[in-house]
């Protein structure tokens, strides 16, 4: 095996400034505007640092968002304690929803290289989905129309539509129907 120094690791850091300063707002003003009457303040910081936000997504105040400008998101909710990490683009499409304390996570790093560089890959969630609550989604992974991933559910491929998936790793578990 080959001896590796780790201490010789950089890493990209595009935009450097402008998340510092995104990191501070999001960690202060945001929080601060708390409930559904101040969602427009809260959309309107988004869109000052390059979201594309829908006009009625409720994004929650103590949601964590890596940045801003990776992050597309429909008719949706983005619910308490959720975190989006979007070193990559995250977009959340209409009428789905993410549960609390659910982490969407873009990056990762590649165990082929000792050196483990930093890899991304966008996160696709369609239209009419449910993230269950603390559920994690994974780099490059997309959620099809209709899919819904259950409470706590570890989803590293792409869920297919109208399905329901659950566990670590998630797992089909049924079709889902609409009555």
């Amino acid at each position: 095996m080959t001896d590796t120094n780790l201490s010789h690791y950089t890493e990209e850091k595009p935009r450097f400034w402008l998340r510092a300063l995104w990191f501070v707002v999001n960690k202060t003003l945001f929080r601060m505007l708390a409930g559904s009457f101040l969602r427009e303040p809260r959309h309107g910081l988004l869109r000052l640092f390059g979201a594309h936000i829908d006009r009625d997504a409720l994004i929650y105040a103590s949601a964590t968002i890596f940045a801003p400008w990776n992050l597309r998101v429909g008719r949706a909710c983005i619910g308490p304690g959720v975190q989006l990490y979007n070193k990559a683009m995250i977009t959340i499409g209409n009428d789905s929803v993410v549960s609390q304390g659910s982490f969407l996570c873009t990056a990762s790093h590649d165990i082929s290289s000792l050196m483990l560089p930093l890899s991304i890959a966008p996160i696709t969630i369609g239209d009419h989905c449910w993230i269950g609550a603390e559920a994690f989604v994974g780099m490059g992974v997309e959620i099809a129309e209709g899919a819904v991933v259950g409470a706590r559910a570890a989803v590293f491929r792409n869920v297919e539509p109208w399905t329901v998936v659950g566990g670590n790793p998630a797992k089909k578990i049924k079709d889902r129907v609409i009555v």
